[in-house]
Order: structure tokens, then sequence, then C-alpha cells
């Protein structure tokens, strides 16, 4: 965990990894499944990103959001750190592009839509390079039993079985029931995986609620 405590201050610019994220770092980097159940604002993008820096190869990161997409590989950008991603907003020609750049190793993080994992094509592409990580955002979409139920989400578990070396596997959440957390092992074909489920409790904010108190007053106060 040195090597990740380095890269979280060079980087990120952290001194230490919160108790969440600690310890689904060392899972991923002990080369084991996972399975983050961590509230939003929580972090859980470092617990990929450092692990990718760490392993050889690249790490392929599915995410059904387009726009978080292009923020996350933007700012990986900005500290130098070799990122793209491959979904619909982008041209045929700069998808050759990328896809002719990640052959070539070019990248440590490859950011995917799910739907990408339709292509039977891209699918024998992944074969031809070096998978030595794969982290699923928003993996409760992979559950019927979920709120936001993505069938393309599904294509996921079987690519993990057509890759000629099974990489380890994350997948990372901000809420799921003991049956979509069942659910998703399942589904994605886990091996054992170790489950981390955090609170809720976030240390920088704090909720007060006041009673009796004149509005406008209080407001023009703060």
């Amino acid at each position: 965990m040195e090597k990740a405590k380095d890269l979280l201050k060079n980087y990120y610019g952290y001194q230490n990894f919160r108790s969440g994220q600690k310890i689904t770092i060392e899972s991923i980097l002990q080369q084991r499944d996972a399975v983050a159940i961590m509230p939003t604002g929580s972090g859980k993008s470092i617990c990929y990103q450092i692990p990718a820096m760490l392993f050889p190869g690249v790490t392929l990161v599915i995410s059904p959001l387009i726009s978080l997409m292009k923020d996350q590989v933007d700012a990986l950008q900005e500290m130098e750190i070799p990122a793209t991603f491959l979904n619909s907003s982008i041209s045929n020609s700069d998808l050759r592009e990328r896809l002719d750049r990640a052959c070539q190793g070019e990248y440590k993080l490859i950011y995917i839509t799910p739907e990408r994992l339709g292509s039977t094509r891209f699918c024998n592409l992944l074969n031809s390079l070096k998978v030595s990580f794969l982290a699923i955002d928003e993996a409760h979409c992979v559950s019927q039993w979920g709120h936001d139920f993505r069938p393309s989400y599904l294509y996921i578990g079987n690519m993990i079985k057509k890759l000629k070396n099974r990489p380890v596997v994350a997948a990372f959440t901000a809420t799921a029931t003991p049956e979509v957390r069942n659910d998703i092992i399942g589904q994605l074909g886990l091996i054992d995986p170790d489950v981390y489920i955090s609170g809720f409790d976030r240390e920088n904010l704090t909720l007060t609620l006041r009673k009796g108190i004149n509005k406008d007053q209080f407001i023009r106060i703060i």
C-alpha cells in the first residue's frame, strides 16, 4: 500500500485514504475480486484509478454516464495519466484512432459504456489488449432487483468469460440491498469477492435542524 499512498499524495494531494478506500484498494491490489458499496462523494473513482496505475497493462472502466466519463478522463489527462473513453459521443475516426492507440498500449485507463460490449468486434479486440483490471461503476444497474436496471450491463458477465486472461474485477455502487448485492456477484461472475459496505456518514458535512426562528432574519445573518 505504500506505493498506492505515494500516488494518492502525488496525484490527488491527499495524505491518507479514507477507510473504505483503503480496504477496497488493498483487496484489489491483492488481485481479489471486490464489491464496494460506498455513498456518492466518498471517492470511489480513486479505488480503481490508483490500482490502474499500479497494475501492468490497461484497466477498463465501465460506466453508463457519458458526461461523468468525460469529466474523469479530462481530470486524469490533466494529471498526465494516459486515459481515454469510447462512447457514442466520438466520431468513427476518433474511435478507430483510440482503438489503435489502445492496442499499442498507450493508455492505462479506458472508459467504455456497457453498450459497447454488445459489439462482437469490440469484444474480440479486448483480447488483443492486456486487460489487468475491470472496474464496473454503477454496478447495481446489472440487477433486475435494482432501481435502475440497465439490460446492457448483462453483457459484462459474458465479456469476462470470453477474455483469454481473466482480470481482477471490482464492482462499485452507492447503494445496494442484500438481494441486489448478491445479484451483482452472480451476474458478473465474481469469484469469492471481498465485500465492503461503507456507512453514509460524511465527516465534512453537518446537518442541523433549527425551529422557531425568523427565517428572513436568519438568512440575512448567514
